[in-house]
């Protein structure tokens, strides 16, 4: 299997660099519900360039979590076209799908998502090494990460050793080890205390403005307004307002 640094390049996932990363049209999510239907967003048409930082922001229920969860080729679209870096997610494969996750989405969750039996280094890893990439590459590129999250002393800590603002870094190492050239971030700051919220988003700011990541985040928090390029606001499944930054 190929390794991360031959599936990132520009040619591996089709990304072209003047062109949009993300560009959907008509999309529409619709979940059945016993004998009726729940919208989850509906007709949205959004293109986000590589490099922006775009923050998703709307009530509870306005369809932020359903965009995100689309984007990343976690959920189908019920209807319209989904292309992200290359791929059209709204008639990929399962394999397809796999792959994409793997190699061109980093997911950052509000609940962390660690696997509680596994040490910092070792969630971080994980991702590579059912890639196919070598234990000794992977550790290395870990430890890198984890120290550049100001995590090299709590490597060998169980996600329950640590507290809430390490498990989300190391959540954000684990999202980065494949350098996947987007990342999705879901409440990244939802269940952190205001210090450590506020140093997440510095790492996801730095990401986006020193490494040229593009960068969705989905919050009802302000901490990430400073760093957002666009500010797209979600009303009952579609687009209701959309904002550039000066």
């Amino acid at each position: 299997m190929k390794q991360w640094n031959e599936l990132t390049t520009a040619g591996g996932t089709g990304v072209h660099p003047a062109g949009p990363i993300i560009a959907a049209r008509g999309l529409t999510r619709v979940y059945p519900l016993e004998a009726c239907e729940v919208i989850g967003i509906n007709e949205v048409d959004l293109e986000v360039r590589a490099g922006e930082l775009v923050v998703l922001k709307g009530d509870s229920g306005s369809g932020k979590s359903t965009l995100l969860a689309l984007l990343g080729g976690m959920d189908r679209p019920t209807r319209g076209c989904l292309i992200v870096a290359g791929q059209d997610l709204s008639t990929a494969g399962v394999w397809d799908l796999t792959r994409f996750r793997r190699v061109v989405v980093g997911m950052v969750f509000q609940s962390f998502n660690l696997l509680p039996t596994l040490s910092a280094l070792e969630n971080v890893c994980l991702p590579a090494l059912l890639a196919g990439v070598s234990y000794g590459k992977v550790r290395s590129k870990a430890m890198e990460l984890l120290a550049w999250l100001g995590l090299e002393s709590r490597v060998h800590h169980l996600p329950g050793q640590l507290s809430g603002g390490e498990m989300q870094r190391t959540a954000i190492a684990r999202a980065l080890i494949n350098d996947p050239p987007l990342i999705l971030a879901d409440e990244p700051t939802g269940d952190l205390d205001s210090a450590n919220g506020h140093r997440v988003m510095e790492h996801l700011g730095e990401l986006n403005r020193r490494q040229g990541r593009t960068v969705l985040i989905a919050t009802h928090s302000t901490l990430a307004d400073p760093y957002a390029t666009r500010t797209v606001r979600l009303k009952d499944g579609g687009i209701a307002e959309m904002t550039w930054a000066d």
